[in-house]
């Protein structure tokens, strides 16, 4: 990569927060929304320093109280987004700075530009080649193979052609292997086929959104996101430090979630036991969300996806005991990590995106009324609102909006 341009700083400190953090220690933040901000609020209210990179639509963690500087992200190709992190640390004094990315993209420039970053940050991702598995699904489908872990039926595609003799198991879905490009609601994060002609159709529509050799044949097990589970742990050298187990109960859209609403935490052996074998294969170190679905036709929990990254309902482990975020930070820093397990019974809500799912599945006679109250009565933790920060909850009702409408104004032949 060429020498770093002399970028100029873009961001402009909050009206309490000092010009510089010269001689602080504190995280950098790559992403501003809802995941982001249980990262911001982990840290914050420990008294370290954060800092937040503004990416794409999703800002509401640039709201809250616990950010002590917000920095723009630079329009451009990833080498250049590579010389302006270099540049900030250097102009700041952020050497050692714990560096966070928060989505699939950050994930990936952090992961593949590891050493260049390594100069000035701990970079809290492993280097490409130790986490490209957890990033492509088509390592992830051969590991799982291998180890002879559960998984759907897959296939890997390069062109249209060989659809038409493929033998399938309808219904199917077809995905993206990879998202190492920022992405939106607007794209759909699966295409549903079930008889051949509409698999012919939704890979051409598929085709304009996602290059075909980029795209994976899977097939769909039965059931909503009441039938996912998740194995979520912080690991070093494979070994999970701490770890909970969780049940998605609800999630927006439907049919292909893009992200959960409702989650508890459960109890679930037969999810723990084959996510710790992928995790020892590969020596896995870091945040990390294994993601499974149990199949109705024989009881198996196959493995769907990884996330070595903050999921969306994170801040859910902390009300089960488990700080990932906080732990993340000791263990970035070389600081002992205890060793806990998640409590199960605890619940976490994403009201906005709920009450909309809510209101479908009411409509639909999915559930009724009275069950939707039920399940949110009591203690549970939100996505977004806190006592001690409540600008974030008040912004979002709006940006989700703004996101739903943009899906829903996507053309219609591109959903499932």
């Amino acid at each position: 990569m060429a020498a770093a341009a002399s970028i100029p700083i873009l961001a402009e400190p909050s009206a309490t927060a000092p010009e510089k953090a010269i001689g602080s220690l504190g995280a950098l933040i790559m992403g501003a929304d809802y995941r982001a901000l249980g990262v911001v609020r982990s840290l914050g209210r420990r008294g370290i320093s954060v800092w937040l990179i503004k990416q794409g639509g999703h800002l509401v963690a640039a709201t809250s109280r616990y950010v002590t500087r917000r920095v723009p992200w630079p329009e451009g190709e990833d080498a250049r987004r590579i010389d302006f992190l270099l540049d900030l640390s250097v102009k700041n004094s952020l050497q050692g700075w714990v560096l966070i990315p928060t989505d699939d993209y950050t994930v990936n420039l952090a992961s593949v530009y590891h050493e260049l970053l390594s100069k000035q940050y701990r970079v809290t991702v492993p280097r490409w080649e130790k986490l490209r598995w957890a990033c492509d699904k088509r390592q992830l489908h051969r590991l799982a193979g291998e180890l002879g872990v559960h998984q759907p039926w897959t296939r890997c595609l390069s062109s249209r052609e060989p659809l038409a003799d493929l033998q399938v198991p309808f219904p199917v879905i077809l995905k993206p292997a990879t998202r190492l490009k920022p992405t939106s609601l607007a794209i759909p994060k699966a295409w549903r086929a079930d008889d051949r002609q509409s698999l012919l159709a939704q890979f051409q529509q598929a085709s304009k959104w996602i290059p075909p050799e980029n795209l994976m044949l899977q097939e769909m097990v039965p059931g909503g996101g009441e039938n996912q589970f998740s194995y979520a742990a912080l690991c070093k050298d494979g070994v999970p430090l701490s770890s909970v187990v969780a049940r998605r109960l609800r999630q927006y859209p439907k049919d292909f979630g893009q992200f959960s609403t409702f989650v508890e935490t459960v109890d679930e052996p037969q999810v723990v036991e084959p996510a710790e074998r992928l995790l020892a294969a590969t020596r896995y170190t870091g945040l990390v969300e294994v993601e499974f679905k149990k199949d109705p036709r024989n009881g198996q929990f196959k493995v769907l996806d990884i996330n070595p990254r903050v999921w969306g309902w994170h801040t859910l482990s902390v009300r089960a005991g488990v700080d990932f975020c906080y732990l993340l930070w000791l263990l970035a820093r070389g600081e002992p990590v205890p060793q806990l397990r998640g409590r199960a019974g605890e619940r976490w809500v994403h009201r906005s995106a709920d009450l909309r799912v809510a209101v479908e599945e009411i409509l639909s006679g999915g559930f009724s009324l009275a069950s939707y109250l039920s399940s949110i009565r009591g203690g549970i933790e939100s996505a977004l609102f806190s006592w001690d920060d409540p600008l974030p909850a008040l912004l979002d009702l709006p940006l989700f909006a703004c996101s739903a409408g943009k899906r829903a104004l996507a053309p219609k032949d591109s959903s499932a």
